[in-house]
């Protein structure tokens, strides 16, 4: 005679489920979720700098990349040697190229303004540098005319594979874009950085940042005060 089965329990109800948690709480939580990150890097930038640059703030003592290329100086294309801080000189550098339809002549106008606005004893320490990411077509005289068409500052050419060197060291990316027949454009990276007299960089802001003119301005002005 087989053994019996050991009794079982029906199964009960289901348990209640948990109520819903309201509307607003979870609105509650989510903007404190938002506040506390905003907190956090606003925190860390202030970490990396005390003052409230409109740029993006290196860290202190991130010191800049010397470099070598040939630049119009003196109506001569000549050897030009850029030293980082070299004669108390602030530098706003920017790689770019004469072919560039807008990015480029965008960012020199926008530079030249915000150094006009200067005061005229911190005006004459800063100065604008372009480096060619195209040498192939930017010969030493065609940065010259181009860079001098928007105000003052220095075009250089740097040749392969050197220009490759020193694009690394800024964090610059470049490559060219094949179009129809025998143009081409180069896709690059649009940051402007700001070198002090110190040898130091210290802020760095995208060309969309650029047209907010007077906070450059600010950001300028405060470098060149506190080298």
């Amino acid at each position: 005679m087989p053994p019996a089965s050991p009794a079982t329990e029906a199964p009960g109800p289901p348990a209640p489920a948990p109520p819903a948690r309201p509307w607003y709480v979870s609105a509650g939580l989510a903007l404190a979720a938002v506040a506390l990150l905003l907190g956090l890097a606003w925190g860390m930038a202030r970490l990396r700098s005390p003052y409230p640059f409109y740029g993006t703030a290196y860290p202190a003592g991130t010191l800049a990349a010397p470099f070598r290329g040939v630049a119009v100086q003196g109506g001569q294309a000549r050897p030009f040697a850029f030293t980082p801080g070299q004669g108390g000189q602030a530098t706003a550098l920017f790689f770019g190229f004469t072919h560039c339809a807008s990015i480029c002549p965008l960012s020199l106008s926008y530079l030249n303004k915000a150094r006009a606005g200067l005061p005229p004893e911190l005006r004459s320490r800063l100065q604008i540098v372009l480096v060619s990411v195209d040498p192939a077509r930017d010969t030493p005289a065609r940065l010259n005319e181009y860079v001098r068409y928007f105000g003052t500052g220095a075009g250089v050419r740097i040749p392969e594979p050197a220009l490759g060197r020193v694009a690394r060291a800024y964090g610059v990316a470049y490559e060219k874009a094949e179009l129809q027949g025998a143009a081409y454009q180069i896709n690059h990276t649009t940051a402007t950085y700001l070198i002090d007299a110190r040898g130091r960089l210290r802020v760095l802001w995208d060309y969309t940042q650029l047209p907010q003119v007077a906070r450059v301005q600010a950001d300028l002005q405060h470098v060149l005060e506190t080298p």
